[in-house]
């Protein structure tokens, strides 16, 4: 094994120097990339409409192309799901990523092409054990097995027999990988697509427990799922007795601030590293390139193309939209993609913060959707995540999962609030000490929130709800939202999700 672990350490360190290219050329990279895309793409429905054959420059394709949202795009996604070809991108359309990215009622379908698949999400895959391997020579990485957790991949009613499938992106990238690859992963395809999740975990956890495992991928919070499950059937102490050689767990999704005390608990050990990856629906748009620092690495050559608008103008009419040379550090940008799976100006929800240029690095900032701003103190996903972890630290308290709303003014001699759900898997010994140390370090983050809460003038210390074990899950159960790619909404400017879990308890002191 020995012998293989090196030999693969060496095959896909082959990759790091094309990624040094985009890293100190972005700029002609992203260029390349665009007019690629508009060469691929100018025959197609999407392509005659708008033109592509005539556009010689951005500002061309800036002029002719609008942008687009999930629900303006959706008339040619139609098309494509009933089984029409070349509408947005010239190479057949097979799979639709098919994601709600939080539990909105209506599920989303993002194309999936041959290209997109190899050019970006597996290529993503591949640079993320290139990078790793690189930064840790003395990797042992393939010796044992990847204990994947993927989403569901099952028939959907949407399409007609015959026609293009659909399931989580994951389990996408799982049902197509090649032979060699699924050799080095474990549990069976089989089980990793399953849609029942309850039943999914059962079987996960018995066909991977006597396995070598030496790397884990997935979403933290149902990684803590499958994680506490197996504890119980091996009757260990934490998850190192079961797996020795676990190195490093590959995560995404979610953010990791809030869950890194409770892995701590799992995997007690120093040597045990944590790698971020950017890899959604979409494409696959960043990565962990340093072992020291939690910035993501913007991937340039995955045949995306990237535009950003900045976020004080996401509300405008026509907001300004600049290319990659025109990102200032530490801006909120909300990100719009142009991809090799025939998305074009796409709006994707995100937002992200760059940390640095030459290379371009960033942090994801949350969500356009996601956000307080009840009460003019434009809270992001980025400041309640940032909270949330500190005030986890410093009581060490760890947790499941929680969200948050505002309370409104009641009247006119009533104040406003925010009103936190928190599940816990490890409540602190103080939740009132715990609710001040989140408020102040949400202060201390965000200096419109502190404005506000400046001697409760506008706005009261937050309210916290902690609840019992499960409830998210119970609430996502009755939504039809339970496992996949569904997501509890960490911030909303609406009271409907708070309100909806607090009612599932029988009572709120």
């Amino acid at each position: 094994m020995e012998v293989i672990n090196s030999f693969l350490s060496w095959i896909f360190k082959s990759r790091l120097g094309q990624i040094e290219k985009f890293k100190q050329d972005p700029y002609s990279v992203q260029q390349e990339t665009f007019f690629a895309l508009l060469e691929e793409a100018k025959n197609t429905e999407f392509g005659k409409t708008y033109q592509f054959g005539k556009i010689k420059t951005y500002a061309d394709f800036a002029a002719r192309v609008p942008i687009f949202d999930y629900e303006s795009f959706t008339p040619f996604l139609e098309k494509t799901m009933k089984g029409k070809q070349q509408v947005f991108w010239p190479s057949a359309i097979q799979w639709f990523a098919k994601s709600s990215g939080t539990t909105g009622s209506r599920s989303k379908y993002i194309p999936v092409s041959e290209e997109s698949l190899e050019e970006c999400h597996y290529k993503g895959g591949k640079d993320m054990v290139s990078l790793y391997v690189n930064n840790f020579p003395d990797s042992k990485l393939f010796t044992g097995k990847s204990l994947t957790i993927g989403g569901t991949l099952e028939k959907d009613p949407l399409f007609p027999e015959g026609m293009a499938r659909a399931g989580d992106v994951s389990a996408l990238i799982m049902h197509n990988l090649p032979i060699w690859a699924q050799f080095m992963r474990t549990p069976s395809l089989e089980t990793a697509l399953m849609s029942d999740w309850e039943v999914k975990i059962e079987r996960m956890a018995k066909e991977t427990m006597d396995e070598n495992v030496t790397s884990i991928a997935g979403v933290p919070t149902w990684t803590i799922v499958l994680l506490q499950r197996i504890l119980e059937l091996k009757k260990a102490a934490h998850i190192l007795e079961v797996w020795p050689n676990l190195e490093v767990f590959f995560h995404g999704a979610v953010a990791f601030g809030p869950y890194r005390n409770l892995f701590k608990q799992l995997i007690p050990s120093d040597k045990m590293r944590y790698m971020e990856t950017y890899n959604a629906s979409e494409g696959f748009f960043g990565m962990q390139d340093q072992p020291d620092s939690d910035e993501l690495l913007l991937l340039l050559d995955y045949g995306i193309f990237y535009e950003f608008i900045p976020k004080d103008e996401l509300e405008k009419e026509n907001p300004t939209v600049i290319t990659l040379e025109g990102v200032e550090v530490g801006k909120n940008y909300a990100l719009l993609i142009t991809t090799n799976a025939g998305l074009w100006r796409y709006r994707i929800g995100d937002t992200v913060k760059f940390t640095s240029a030459f290379p371009y690095r960033f942090r994801i900032s949350g969500r356009t959707k996601h956000f307080i701003n009840a009460f003019g103190e434009e809270l992001i996903v980025e400041n309640a995540e940032v909270a949330m972890a500190f005030a986890c630290e410093q009581t060490d308290a760890t947790i499941a999962n929680f969200t948050a709303a505002p309370r409104y003014f009641a009247d006119s001699q009533s104040k406003g609030a925010h009103e936190w759900i928190v599940e816990f898997k490890t409540p602190p010994v103080d939740l009132d000490l715990f609710a001040k140390l989140l408020d102040d370090k949400l202060r201390e983050v965000n200096s419109d929130y502190d404005a506000k809460r400046y001697k409760d003038l506008a706005l009261l210390q937050l309210e916290l709800h902690a609840v019992p074990p499960g409830l998210f899950e119970v609430w996502l159960s009755k939504k039809g939202k339970l496992g996949g790619q569904h997501k509890v909404p960490r911030l909303s400017n609406t009271r409907e999700y708070v309100d909806e879990i607090l009612a599932l308890l029988p009572s709120v002191s």
